[in-house]
């Protein structure tokens, strides 16, 4: 190819040359982002259509609200020919409205809801690389606060009630959506629509997105797990209260040893392990993908009588394998004192439980008295504990949860599992209603960033989410 620099070219043929290069690289670089644009489907275009306007509302407790990310998400559903009366944005507050949406079928069986946030952590643009309130596609991600928590599966979700309505799919039982404002702090979400308005909400059970996140290694799907059950939280306060002195005068009896006295013997304990119907599932079904030392000792627990050895090689291999098999309770904050040159007439502590769903607020807070063993160390509730009962592992859930996986990601077994921390699926089951946590985005299980830095989710993992829901979703309401 001749140069554009040749030394027989004039001035003129040379900037003639460099135009139609330019050119030509122009429609090269157009075509290539039109061929990408036209690789995704209609649904795919749709499912990061709505992604990307959900990630550009801040729906922060501090700075944002939830109500126009609601607003928007009715507008869409009603132009896709939702009628109005069956998309509702409503909530306690102006700025803290919920989206619900319910795509009708013939009443045959009881409604399914589908649950997923729309409030998000704050995120400063100064700690991000980019605009955290803009998605980002970049090497492969998208990027954008609420990505992973929880505005992808919102997005998900509100594409798959489109595409089943657009479908014109026949369904046997009504499916609902539920969009909600306070999962991330305590504004008007799920508790709130159970209280006022539970008409809309009201189904046999719930798929919560905010849940059971799938993993993967290297861009290598290996479980999917299922959240069917969680911990119940609960603080105390470990109190001594004491005459104090001049500190240049002491005395044996100090507050703050006392406390840190009983927070030794605390950090000592650990509570008997227990398995429930969902914990015993786990292990039963995460040991086939563990290596053969770690598989042994978790068929050696499921013994009756459980090995005693292989659970305690458990408990120190993993902080996860130790939650899952018994109540925590952990000192996190301390307090204490009134002035430098003074004897403590006050020692605090603050104690966060996370307790098995089968173990009595009684019995751990009279364990936890024991533990103490001092009774110039009172032991306080501060809190009024929420138990929520296990799902139960139903194949209706689980029976299509399989086949579409199985369909999708041949080989990726499906553990149920039980939450370590809390989600909103505890009141829904506390109500009565089985809560089932299905994730349909692959994370990388080394990059999770959930309300942290560059918040982001694979690029063909969400599109392998949104085709996952659409078929699961609609094999549960077909007949």
């Amino acid at each position: 190819m001749e140069s554009i620099y040749s030394p027989d070219s004039s001035d003129e043929d040379r900037r003639v040359r460099v135009n139609l290069l330019t050119l030509a690289i122009v429609v090269l670089v157009t075509s290539r982002a039109q061929s990408q644009t036209r690789t995704l489907t209609p649904d795919q275009a749709l499912g990061r259509e709505i992604l990307a306007e959900l990630i550009g509302i801040n729906t922060t407790f501090e700075h944002g609200s939830t109500t126009p990310a609601a607003e928007a998400v009715a507008r869409r559903l009603v132009a896709a020919g939702f009628p109005a009366a069956d998309v509702q944005v409503v909530g306690p507050t102006e700025k803290d409205k919920n989206l619900v949406a319910r795509l009708r079928g013939t009443g045959k069986r009881r409604p399914i809801l589908l649950l997923a946030h729309l409030d998000v952590v704050e995120a400063l643009r100064s700690d991000w690389s980019m605009d955290p309130f803009t998605l980002t596609e970049r090497d492969g991600y998208f990027y954008g606060r609420g990505t992973s928590d929880i505005k992808g599966m919102a997005a998900i979700f509100v594409a798959t009630l489109i595409r089943l309505k657009r479908e014109r799919v026949a369904l046997d039982r009504d499916l609902i959506l539920a969009l909600e404002s306070g999962e991330e702090t305590d504004g008007g979400g799920i508790r709130w629509l159970l209280s006022a308005r539970r008409d809309l909400i009201d189904a046999e059970y719930c798929i919560n997105g905010d849940a059971g996140d799938p993993l993967q290694e290297n861009g290598r799907p290996v479980v999917r797990s299922v959240q069917a059950s969680e911990k119940v939280y609960h603080d105390l306060r470990l109190e001594v209260h004491n005459p104090g002195g001049h500190s240049s005068l002491p005395v044996a009896d100090n507050a703050i040893y006392r406390l840190a006295a009983a927070l030794e013997r605390l950090a000592a304990f650990r509570f008997p392990a227990s398995l429930n119907p969902v914990t015993r599932a786990y292990f039963e079904r995460v040991a086939a993908t563990q290596a053969p030392d770690v598989a042994a000792d978790m068929r050696g627990l499921l013994r009756d009588p459980p090995d005693s050895a292989a659970m305690e090689r458990l408990s120190q291999r993993s902080p996860l394998f130790n939650s899952m098999l018994r109540t925590t309770c952990v000192a996190t904050r301390l307090e204490a004192g009134h002035a430098n040159n003074a004897l403590p007439q006050t020692a605090r502590a603050i104690v966060n439980c996370r307790m098995l769903p089968q173990d009595p607020v009684e019995r751990v807070e009279a364990m936890l008295r024991r533990v103490v063993a001092d009774s110039g160390v009172a032991v306080i509730p501060i809190d009024t504990p929420t138990p929520s009962p296990p799902s139960p592992i139903t194949p209706e859930v689980f029976g299509p949860l399989e086949r579409v996986t199985h369909q999708l990601w041949p080989g990726v077994p499906i553990i149920p599992s039980m939450e370590t921390g809390a989600t909103d699926g505890l009141f829904l089951r506390n109500a009565g209603m089985p809560v089932y946590g299905v994730s349909a985005i692959f994370m990388e299980a080394n990059d999770i960033r959930a309300h942290g830095r560059d918040e982001r989710i694979g690029v063909r993992e969400y599109y392998a989410g949104l085709e996952f829901t659409y078929r699961f979703v609609k094999a549960l309401v077909t007949p």
